[in-house]
């Protein structure tokens, strides 16, 4: 009768692990939707400036008249800000666990795989959030020419903002690493998604998952890579 206690506190702890596991993999499943739809809109790049142009704007008129005019982008950007509150407190919660666990001093092989998991996972994921602020900061909310120094510069052309802050070296490698950051975060998160949604039943289904993952880091890290990489080549401009 004395253990009773302590049961209904671990089962309620192991539950709430599981509902932060839950909504990690469903905050994370949407990033990959919107990250999916930005790399296609970045890649428009290589149509030419009018066409990117074109693109951009398609997105502030989207939905009218039954939206007003940016309104489509607005609760988009609501969407993924509170998606990225979901997921970023989770993924803080669900690491406050991790270390009170580890702080008990039975350690297995696998329990070290795991941490260094989890810890890729953790930088990886503080890398790319550093990365949003500055990228916004670039592209969207200040619209800052890195090149020229100018402020709202994306208003009437976002293709050039695009291109003269590639032209940048600096700018691209600090993206191209923001890149790579993102590619092992979805390599990782793919697979820890599908495990929490219970997809990996069996050996086949694991198999699949971390397939999955590979395609999923290498075709939007690879295609978010293209146009820097061809803009600091000087094949767009």
């Amino acid at each position: 009768m004395t253990t009773r206690p302590a049961l209904v506190k671990g089962a309620r702890a192991a539950r709430t692990t599981i509902a932060l596991k839950m909504l990690m993999a469903a905050s994370g499943i949407l990033f990959i939707g919107f990250v999916l739809g930005h790399m296609y809109g970045n890649l428009k790049a290589f149509s030419g400036q009018r066409a990117f142009n074109d693109y951009a704007h398609h997105l502030r008129v989207l939905g009218e008249p039954l939206l007003p005019h940016e309104g489509f982008l607005w609760i988009m950007r609501v969407g993924l800000l509170l998606a990225l509150v979901v997921h970023v407190g989770s993924a803080l919660a669900l690491w406050r666990r991790a270390d009170k666990a580890r702080s008990i001093k039975y350690v297995s092989k696998r329990n070290v795989h795991s941490s260094i998991s989890s810890h890729w996972m953790r930088w990886g994921g503080i890398t790319i959030l550093i990365f949003l602020i500055w990228h916004l900061i670039n592209f969207t909310i200040g619209k800052v020419n890195p090149k020229t120094g100018d402020t709202g510069a994306a208003a009437g052309d976002p293709y050039t903002l695009l291109v003269q802050s590639f032209e940048v070296w600096w700018i691209t490698v600090i993206y191209l690493i923001a890149m790579v950051a993102l590619g092992m975060h979805l390599h990782h998160g793919t697979w820890s998604a599908a495990q929490t949604l219970g997809l990996t039943n069996n050996a086949k289904a694991r198999r699949n998952a971390k397939a999955i993952g590979m395609i999923l880091a290498v075709v939007i890290a690879g295609g978010f890579s293209l146009v820097p990489i061809f803009v600091l080549a000087g094949v767009i401009d």
